[in-house]
């Protein structure tokens, strides 16, 4: 007789281990995956990437907010109900659009960017009060939250403007640094909250309004760090003539705002000075890029001009290159680009070049014709010489 003993750890790492496995081939699949529609995308794609894309996203939001704006307004609310409902279903349609074609282009990819995440959350932010007149109707209570955060559709805004972007990312980079000031200026205040509540909180003599409790001390501390109405506080503590109280809200204030709130705006300054400066960089290289790009393709296009010629001089009798090129430029337009930063693939380089070869050729030539007639003086002042050495003896002889 077999027993069968069950153990829940047992059966739990069976199942994680099975979960993981079919995870990772449905992954494998996936990637190994090739879609057929590729002209398709690449379409839909440039479309999402070109400037006129993105004029109308930026300009569809830009309406939608100002619609915002005059929908606070009752009367005016009243008066144009009909194009408000109208709109709105605009709108919500080009969100949805734009949210389809991206989901098109990448599906995998686009889950993984931050600023996607944000469109469908303000997606689902939209269709939050539709979905809550349905089920719960027109007078539900909260209903009025649900239609002041459809102000966030103005958040989209992020994903078309790299200025923005370049700000979020430097207030992440602060992240550490700014919690670390802030955990220092909570101390600050934790410390004075207990040392106020002890000196100006009494239940007799003490001003409860504002000391009474380590909360409402809070407050008051955070009054007197933003500077505001700190007169009104103190005069209040002059009245119960508290010895200690003008100097306690002095040092307080020479701390938290003049030190700790100055400390935390300049952290927050130099990184995005730091951020702006990348960002800045960022763009001369994408131009930079575009420019190579662009002279790219004016070299390649260059190059097939310059072979092209080559071809039409084996196929048609021209008395040399350089009358093949002067045909060659009279088809030439004043706006035709030209770039000289590659001159070994310009067609004027190639005709100066031709030129120096040819008159290389004939200073060659000229040189040769020079060293033939040296050759010849030298032969000739050679042959003279025996002649003169002769008379030359003759004469000694003679003496």
């Amino acid at each position: 007789m077999s027993l069968f003993y069950y153990h829940p750890s047992h059966a739990r790492r069976v199942s994680t281990t099975l979960f993981d496995s079919t995870s990772s081939m449905f992954c494998v699949r996936l990637r190994s995956f090739r879609r057929k529609d590729t002209e398709l995308r690449a379409f839909v794609q440039r479309v999402i990437a070109g400037p006129l894309f993105k004029i109308i996203m930026i300009s569809t939001i830009s309406m939608n907010a100002f619609f915002v704006v005059l929908w606070t307004n009752y009367k005016i609310r009243f008066r144009l109900f009909r194009l408000f409902e109208i709109s709105e279903v605009l709108f919500v349609s080009i969100y949805s659009t734009e949210f389809c074609m991206k989901v098109y282009v990448d599906p995998i990819n686009y889950w993984k960017d931050g600023y996607n995440l944000l469109d469908v959350l303000i997606i689902i932010i939209i269709s939050i009060p539709y979905a809550l007149r349905k089920i719960k109707g027109k007078h539900y209570p909260y209903l009025n939250i649900a239609n002041g955060m459809q102000s966030l559709r103005i958040l989209k805004l992020i994903t078309y403007s790299r200025g923005i972007r370049t700000l979020i990312i430097a207030m992440g980079q602060t992240a550490y640094t700014v919690a670390s000031v802030l955990i220092l200026f909570f101390l600050l205040m934790y410390i004075f909250a207990i040392l106020g509540f002890c000196l100006f909180g009494a239940p007799e003599m003490g001003d409860q309004n504002n000391w009474g409790n380590l909360a409402v001390a809070f407050f008051t501390l955070f009054s007197l760090a933003t500077v505001d109405g700190w007169t009104d506080l103190q005069q209040e503590l002059d009245d119960r003539n508290f010895v200690l109280s003008r100097a306690f809200t002095i040092i307080f204030i020479l701390l938290a705002s003049f030190i700790f709130l100055s400390m935390f705006v300049g952290v927050m300054i130099i990184h995005t000075e730091d951020s702006i400066k990348k960002f800045e960089r960022d763009l001369e290289l994408e131009r930079h890029m575009i420019l190579m790009e662009e002279k790219q393709v004016i070299l390649k296009r260059q190059q097939e001009e310059v072979s092209h010629l080559m071809q039409t001089q084996k196929n048609v009798d021209y008395k040399s290159f350089s009358e093949l090129v002067e045909n060659f430029k009279k088809t030439l337009q004043h706006t035709d680009p030209m770039v000289l930063d590659d001159f070994g693939t310009s067609l004027p380089f190639i005709d100066i070049y031709l030129s120096t070869l040819d008159n290389q050729d004939n200073t060659i030539y000229k040189l040769q014709e020079l060293y033939y007639e040296m050759v010849h003086v030298l032969r000739l002042m050679l042959e003279d010489l025996p002649k003169k050495q002769q008379s030359q003896s003759l004469e000694v002889a003679e003496k």
